[in-house]
């Protein structure tokens, strides 16, 4: 069996696939909530070129499910999906506060 735990250096510009396969993305960081330990959800990298003009999406972890097949993240969306997300600039990093948390999980019909 392998280790049940992974680094957040590991996880990190991990690719992320949607159900046929197809690379969406990269996880550009996970965010987690101070008081619980629990990470909350991890920022999907998506769209530009060369990291140039790519936002970054936050998607509720427990979304994503580690393919080993793939060495990366599956997630049960598709681009159009993502294209109308939450999302904000690389250089804009959001107050990642308790409401913006619910308009995350809001958004993929999650509870908070």
């Amino acid at each position: 069996m392998s280790n049940p735990v992974i680094s957040s250096k590991r996880v990190e510009g991990t690719a992320v696939y949607n159900p046929d396969g197809e690379k969406l993305g990269s996880i550009d960081e996970i965010v987690v909530d101070k008081r619980s330990g629990q990470v909350r959800y991890a920022t999907l990298e998506f769209g530009g070129f060369l990291g140039m003009g790519t936002d970054r999406y936050p998607v509720p972890w427990n979304l994503l499910t580690y393919d080993t097949e793939k060495d990366g993240y599956v997630v049960p969306l598709d681009a159009g999906q993502l294209d109308k997300a939450p999302r904000y600039a690389a250089d804009k990093t959001p107050d990642h506060s308790e409401d913006y948390g619910r308009t995350v999980y809001d958004y993929y019909g999650l509870g908070w």
